[in-house]
């Protein structure tokens, strides 16, 4: 590990937030209020409720995401960023947008090749 620091620094950054769902949940999370499972349901609806789950279970060990079980019938349970996960806020902005632009030129260079095959 030690022969290649920042290959592993950016290994175990990437295991932590890496998964095609897990930073869709972790940016709704960013956005404020805790939010019960079905919510996140709701806000991602292509995620199968397996995948939820090991998703949440797996942010919960990083420390990420924290989750509060109610004491009530039926049993009431939250999830919330952690202080730590907001420390990502910036990194899932900024990749949020990057996303954003990167879709835009996609959709540009797809149009320009439409019209190319036109003219």
């Amino acid at each position: 590990m030690q022969e290649k620091p920042a290959q592993c620094q950016f290994v175990a950054a990437l295991d932590s937030i890496v998964g095609k769902w897990k930073p869709i949940i972790l940016y709704h999370l960013l956005q404020g209020e805790p939010l019960r499972f079905n919510e996140l349901r709701r806000l991602i609806p292509d995620i199968t409720q397996r995948m939820l789950t090991l998703h949440l279970r797996e942010l919960e060990e990083e420390e990420l995401v924290s989750r509060v079980i109610y004491p009530q019938i039926p049993p009431k349970v939250e999830y919330s960023i952690t202080e730590y996960g907001k420390s990502l806020s910036p990194i899932l902005e900024t990749l949020h947008q990057w996303g954003k632009a990167h879709v835009e030129r996609r959709q540009l260079k797809l149009e320009n090749n439409e019209q190319a095959k036109t003219d």
